[in-house]
């Protein structure tokens, strides 16, 4: 159900539930963050977009000069211009000074003409929008604010310290990136020729800046205010231009802040992926000391083994690798993980981060499907042998000359697989989705998609493999083939697949390469620990902590949520370290307010595709990079993206809205506990 609410301004929509009957509210149509803390009481959220409050005895004033005061301290910070810098500040003595009893009526004249021309002149949208939930307040409070000043008394909760005001800047771009990475503060430093700043605002958040700035799917661009305009910012190509350079000109590490003091805690990380490296980067960074226990011969992961080499280079990958290990954490390869093992990390260890990912390749559920059948190849062991090789050269290279190679599969994994099949040298390759091209280019991007069309990929869309045909001597000879169509809900759902009658048809194949989904793979944990499991065989954690049922076993990444992108990963990680940092200093497993928040915002969703934008120049071309081209990427290892070179970047950075926008929640003790 959408919020009910006493009153609201959220996106000019005006809820008054003020002094009526509960029985006659009008809803909201947005879900607004009505519990923060379930020992608290949430009383009111405000934001760039209105104010929304759930109580209808909230000290409105207090909260206008709280949420001023919050932009006064970013807006010293920033000082880009005179109305964002100096408004913010005469916002929050004005407001100050109604809220303490000493305000006058020439005040309120004063604030809305501030206001007006902040929204008018500020340069960028933090300074446009943090008027208009005050102005919202003083229109539909304004009786409340002439009290105050006519009587020269302080609003009712001003001296009360125990109400919490807890507040978050944030982006559209930031709050969509499941790492919530600072990206107009990253974006503004390669505007600004400031490569290392750049990068520290990425590292805040995102330690895998060379892998995330080439292999992330970036759904912030989805989220990028700029799309109203004309079209989004190139935000995934911008992310790597600080790494690349860090690299380039032989640069110390860059770290977000200084190695903290050790702690004296230690902890065991199963898995170097991205999930196992983030949570050892962000704990070794605040003097915890990390054992990263990894299966494989090399670091990195599906990343390292899975990600081929023409889309992400492994030297640039070990770069990322080696600033963790600068940092002394200690890295075992080769060491597959037991349960014994695991009984002996808990005795040893003051808390353990599973973060195995998913290697198990899951089944297309095919008639005669058996791992047995020459031919039939897993995907993950597919891309291991492939990448192994290539990179490492570990195994013999695989050689697919005059072979079709058929994979079942419509996400990430299945696009590694077909094209490095091409490079392989196979005769043929197909690759067979359920669905259409539309939803393969969401799973992915439209880049992955139209780069291997243009490679000479096969797709087939609407088709499942219904029978594995072999023979006598189990080999694989071809496939039958269902072929589907979408078929409307007539109540407005999701559109249904129907098996097409008469329209079966035959491939044949040498290679059959399911690449469907990945299982995670549970045989280390001790039984008798009896940790929860999800209904698709994963990890369950609680209340976004990253804590199992077991204490002081957390997990992240894909053995928590099932296969899911780097940068998903990589976030998860970021909370669960955080989390246990807390569990190791203080015993408590909890989120921080800000945290909180952040989830929060998640649910609201910050950007809004309906927004109308204004005052800024519409029609500026988004900067594409150069590709190598496709008949030497065909027989070729090398990086397909050349990136955005240094002229590129800067125009497109100066496209960059620097989009920010302040939330703030506001709680009060429940009253039994206020009372102590």
């Amino acid at each position: 159900m959408k919020s009910l609410v006493p009153f609201s301004t959220w996106q000019d929509e005006i809820i008054d539930n003020r002094g009526k009957d509960k029985e006659e509210w009008q809803r909201s149509s947005f879900y607004f963050p009505e519990i923060h803390r379930v020992e608290d009481d949430t009383e009111a959220f405000i934001g760039w977009a209105g104010v929304v409050l759930f109580k209808e005895d909230v000290d409105v004033v207090k909260l206008a000069m709280k949420y001023a005061a919050t932009y006064q301290e970013y807006s010293e910070a920033c000082g880009r211009c005179a109305p964002g810098r100096w408004g913010g500040r005469i916002l929050y003595d004005l407001l100050d000074k109604i809220a303490r009893g000493e305000g006058e009526l020439s005040d309120l004249e004063h604030l809305k003409e501030i206001s007006s021309t902040m929204q008018a002149t500020s340069k960028c949208e933090i300074g446009k929008t943090v008027p208009k939930p005050i102005l919202d307040i003083m229109t539909h409070f304004e009786d409340t604010f002439l009290d105050l000043i006519n009587n020269k008394k302080s609003s009712k909760e001003y001296f009360n310290e125990k109400v919490n005001y807890v507040s978050d800047v944030t982006a559209p771009c930031t709050t969509r990136c499941p790492s919530h990475v600072d990206i107009p503060a990253y974006i503004e430093g390669v505007r600004d020729l400031m490569f290392v700043d750049s990068l520290k605002a990425t590292k805040q958040t995102m330690p895998l800046a060379h892998v995330c700035g080439r292999v992330c799917p970036h759904p912030c661009e989805d989220a990028c205010r700029r799309a109203n305009l004309d079209e989004p910012i190139s935000i995934m190509e911008l992310k790597r231009i600080g790494a690349d350079y860090e690299t380039e000109h032989g640069l110390d590490f860059v770290y977000p802040t200084k190695k903290a003091k050790p702690i004296g805690k230690k902890v065991a990380i199963i898995g170097a992926g991205p999930a196992g490296l983030t949570g050892a980067y962000y704990l070794s960074l605040e003097g915890v000391e990390c054992d990263v226990y990894e299966e494989l011969p090399v670091l990195g992961g599906e990343v390292a083994v899975g990600v081929p080499e023409y889309r992400m280079p492994y030297d640039k990958y070990h770069k990322d690798i080696e600033a963790i290990k600068a940092l002394g954490v200690n890295f075992i390869l080769n060491t597959k993980v037991t349960a014994d093992m695991m009984r002996e990390f808990e005795k040893n260890y003051d808390a353990i981060l599973i973060a195995t990912g998913t290697r198990i390749s899951k089944k297309v559920r095919a008639k005669n499907e058996r791992e047995e059948i020459k031919g039939y190849w897993p995907a993950i062991k597919f891309l291991d042998e492939v990448n192994l090789s290539v990179k490492w050269g570990i195994g013999e290279k695989v050689d697919l000359t005059g072979k079709t190679v058929v994979c079942v599969g419509g996400g990430f994994t299945s696009m590694d697989v077909v094209r490095c099949a091409v490079r392989a040298n196979a005769k043929k390759v197909i690759l067979l989705y359920r669905r259409d091209e539309k939803t393969i280019i969401n799973n992915t991007s439209y880049e992955e998609y139209h780069e291997a069309v243009e490679e000479g990929v096969e797709f087939k869309f609407y088709s499942a493999v219904e029978e594995i045909i072999t023979d006598e001597n189990d080999n694989l000879k071809k496939l039958k083939i269902n072929k589907f169509e979408l078929v409307p809900n007539p109540d407005g759902g999701r559109p249904s697949l129907n098996h097409i009658e008469g329209e079966d048809y035959f491939i044949e194949c040498d290679y059959l390469i399911p690449a469907v989904s990945q299982d995670a793979n549970m045989d280390f944990v001790p039984k008798e620990w009896d940790l929860s499991m999800t209904s698709w065989r994963t990890f369950k954690t609680f209340n976004n902590t990253y804590m199992t049922n077991r204490k002081g076993i957390f997990a992240a990444g894909d053995c928590e949520y099932g296969p899911m992108t780097i940068v998903n990963a990589v976030g998860q990680a970021k909370r669960a370290a955080s989390v246990m940092l807390r569990y190791l200093k203080e015993g408590k497993v909890y989120l921080s307010d800000k945290e909180i928040l952040e989830d929060q915002l998640v649910k609201l969703k910050v950007y809004n595709k309906d927004e109308k934008i204004k005052g800024w120049m519409p029609g500026l071309k988004r900067e594409v990079s150069q590709k190598l081209d496709v008949n030497t990427r065909k027989q070729s290892q090398k990086e397909v993206n050349f990136g955005l070179t240094r002229e590129e970047a800067i125009a497109e950075a100066e496209r960059c809205m620097r989009c920010y926008y302040i939330a703030m929640v506001v709680t009060n003790p429940h009253k039994d506990l206020a009372d102590d």
